[in-house]
């Protein structure tokens, strides 16, 4: 029994002499390290979101001042490839998309050119059904009648804010008439355009080129000079009759 506890002793003597404690303890001391690390840098670790909230706090800034209109030829090709393979119903949607990324560095615009905007969208979308033709240069449709108008609400001597609501309308097809919600906080300054519309990724196929304008200026805050209140004019379809001489 002697021997056997001399001999345990002299292999603990040898290894302790070898520096094998030492080692069992460093590399002990290593997984524990690794281990802890893991869990630090995990996904739900501390260190991890410590480094998500600095990445953060750098990236978000730089993103939202970001001068994306550099992107937009390659975002132009991506696009037209996407068109060419999905169905019909998601063109206006992608076309809508593009049109909302073309970036638009305008600070105001003036109500009648807003409304010179508008009169080329209802030349490409009114409808023609009803309207007489003219056939002295050739067989055209007749004039439709357009109106602008800018209604102000009463003041009121205690509030800061002043409201309005920007009106066009179109005789011949009331789906084209459009009513804006306008509104500025000091007296001295030009008006905000308060386009109210819902405004999520799925409702884009449903919008039409001067909604997506109107959203456009509500987004990037351009201030609408009113310089007029009321303007009247006649526009010309641009889709052309059949001809018929009967």
């Amino acid at each position: 029994m002697m021997n056997l506890e001399n001999s345990i002793k002299d292999v603990i003597t040898k290894k302790l002499e070898e520096g094998f404690v030492e080692k069992m303890i460093a590399e002990q001391l290593e997984v524990g390290v690794k281990n802890a690390l893991k869990d630090l840098l995990g996904s739900y670790g501390d260190v991890t979101k410590v480094i998500e909230n600095q990445i953060k706090s750098v990236m978000i800034p730089f993103l939202e001042n970001r001068d994306y209109s550099e992107y937009i030829v390659k975002l132009d090709s991506v696009l037209v490839d996407v068109l060419k393979n999905s169905a019909l119903e998601n063109k206006k949607l992608l076309e809508n998309f593009k049109n909302l990324m073309i970036y638009d560095d305008r600070k105001d615009l003036k109500v009648t050119d807003l409304f010179e905007e508008w009169k080329k969208y209802v030349g490409k979308n009114i409808e023609t059904d009803g309207l007489e033709i003219n056939y002295d240069d050739g067989p055209s449709y007749e004039y439709a009648d357009v109106h602008m108008n800018i209604n102000y609400d009463d003041e009121r001597s205690w509030s800061s804010f002043d409201y309005a609501t920007l009106t066009f309308e179109c005789e011949h097809d009331e789906k084209m008439n459009f009513a804006i919600r306008l509104s500025k906080w000091d007296k001295r300054d030009n008006w905000d355009v308060r386009y109210d519309s819902k405004h999520d990724i799925s409702s884009l196929r449903y919008l039409n080129d001067f909604e997506i304008l109107l959203m456009k200026l509500d987004q990037n805050g351009v201030k609408l000079i009113l310089d007029s209140d009321y303007e009247s004019d006649k526009v010309v379809p641009e889709k052309e009759p059949e001809a018929s001489w009967s």
